[in-house]
This record gives C-alpha cells, sequence and structure tokens, in this order.
C-alpha cells in the first residue's frame, strides 16, 4: 500500500513535537543531510521508463537477449564507418 505525502508529513510531525530541542536539531541536520544528497536516476525517470526498464531486464533475465557482437555481425552492411 502506498503512503500518501500528506500522510508521512503529518507522521513526521507528531514525531517532531515531542523532541526536545537538541533532538530537533539532530533531525534537522539528517534531513538536510538528504536533501542535498543526489537523487537515484530511478526516481528522476518517469513511470513509463521504468516499466521498460524492469521489462528489459526481465527479458534479460530469461535469455532472451542478442548479443551486440551478432547484431552488428547481421546488420553490418547497413552500418557506416
Amino acid at each position: 500500500m502506498k503512503t500518501s505525502i500528506a500522510a508521512i508529513d503529518k507522521e513526521i510531525n507528531q514525531y517532531l513535537v515531542n523532541l526536545d530541542v537538541q533532538q530537533k536539531k539532530t533531525v534537522l541536520t539528517v534531513v538536510k543531510t538528504f536533501a542535498r544528497e543526489k537523487k537515484d536516476w530511478w526516481d528522476v525517470i518517469s513511470k513509463e521508463q521504468q516499466q521498460a526498464t524492469d521489462e528489459s531486464i526481465q527479458q534479460m533475465n530469461s535469455g532472451k537477449v542478442i548479443a551486440h557482437a551478432d547484431v552488428m555481425k547481421k546488420y553490418k552492411k547497413w552500418i557506416k564507418k
């Protein structure tokens, strides 16, 4: 089940009000660290791109692949150097 951002924000706020000043400073440091991190490419691409990537990985894992060298050999007459 996917949790909404609003629900997560609400839950975080419920915990924050119970923390003392030092604990809140520590939490703030952690949050700032997360905010500065680079995003994983997976989280940046669209759902369609994620699905296509997943499908490609499944095909690869099930052996439905053609080696690059085999493709190059088959189509070399159409490939310009």
